[in-house]
């Protein structure tokens, strides 16, 4: 199966902008033959807390009408998305949320981030659990950065016979991640890491691109470089 890593720079605040560039790569990416596309975290909204905290109408639903671009560009591709933003939860809180919406367009799984970093505790609540999907065969649990640099994600992901671990997140050119945390989840835990990364300036700092993947020995096997959007394909399972 191949999955599309993606990268490209979110209009803070702009979810349509957002959900227009996010259906044009599903799009291109099923034309390549990817069945799953994932991209960085709050790819929706750009990685803004304090704009979201401050913003009531960035919140969406998990059937928000604003997500139905990419729900038909999912069903056009035959692919499944992973998008993440901030979206409602059972309660009254908001999560950093990672919606798998399918190749019909439906919700294949919702994965909340579950350890959050600096402002976002201010702003977001933590998720209960851990996120998994299954499509045509394959196994893949969900992670969102911060996520990455505890093991036990990727521990209990290997242990649940998952094949791949799809890490949506926003790093930096200074973040060590590339080095120490993604390749060595693959390695140690026998994953197939995919990364969906940001470019552009955000909150955090400004976004390096490098989205790709490794393979269960560590190694690189794609990478989309730092500078330009779109996508590569990796073949993972």
């Amino acid at each position: 199966m191949f999955v599309a890593a993606t990268q490209f720079a979110p209009v803070a605040g702009d979810i349509d902008a957002n959900v227009r560039t996010i259906a044009d790569l599903v799009r291109a990416a099923g034309a390549e033959g990817a069945r799953v596309v994932v991209f960085a975290e709050l790819c929706l909204t750009g990685y803004e807390p304090s704009l979201i905290r401050d913003t009531p109408d960035l919140v969406l639903a998990e059937d928000d009408a604003r997500l139905e671009p990419v729900r038909e560009a999912c069903r056009a591709a035959g692919a499944a998305a992973v998008v993440n933003g901030p979206v409602r939860n059972g309660g009254s809180g908001v999560g950093i949320t990672t919606l798998v919406i399918g190749p019909d367009g439906s919700l294949l799984a919702r994965y909340d981030k579950q350890h959050l970093y600096g402002v976002e505790a201010e702003v977001f609540a933590p998720g209960p659990g851990d996120g998994r999907f299954e499509l045509d065969g394959v196994r893949f649990a969900l992670a969102t950065c911060y996520d990455n640099r505890f093991p036990e994600l990727a521990e209990r992901a290997a242990a649940d016979d998952c094949s791949a671990y799809l890490a949506s997140s926003v790093l930096s050119a200074d973040n060590d991640s590339f080095e120490k945390v993604y390749p060595v989840r693959a390695r140690d835990f026998g994953l197939y890491v995919v990364l969906g990364n940001v470019l552009g300036t955000n909150e955090d700092g400004v976004g390096t691109g490098g989205a790709g993947a490794w393979g269960p020995d560590g190694g690189r096997i794609a990478d989309a470089g730092p500078e330009e959007p779109g996508f590569v394909l990796a073949e993972v399972g």
